[in-house]
């Protein structure tokens, strides 16, 4: 089972530098779920504010629209792409995510798989 993990930091929390204790223990983590090939792929997110793209279809007809958009209410501070054998081994690997990465919320949304 793969699933598509988004995180959302604490709106208390975002911009706030952490730690290079912090850093190191995120590391061990990512290397660690790596390793035993559950963490598939991962990467932070940058703000709206930055600029990204928009790319939308309406009546067959495609338009771009270059950002940077108003922020949103919530901030995507990143992603994991997860493999995992069951939904209670994703909550668990989501879990200790969280408990290293501090007050946030990660949405998990299952890939449908052939």
């Amino acid at each position: 089972m793969r699933f598509l993990a988004l995180y959302t930091p604490d709106k208390k929390r975002g911009g706030v530098p952490v730690s290079e204790e912090h850093q190191a223990e995120m590391g061990r983590f990512i290397d660690e779920s790596m390793r035993t090939g559950v963490l598939v792929a991962t990467g932070g997110l940058l703000p709206s504010s930055k600029g990204e793209l928009l790319v939308r279809s309406t009546l067959g007809t495609i338009t771009v629209t270059d950002g940077p958009f108003a922020e949103a209410k919530e901030f995507v501070g990143g992603f994991a792409l997860l493999e995992v054998k069951s939904r209670e081994e994703v909550i668990e690997c989501t879990k200790k995510f969280l408990a290293i990465a501090g007050d946030g919320q990660t949405e998990l949304h299952q890939i449908m798989e052939p």
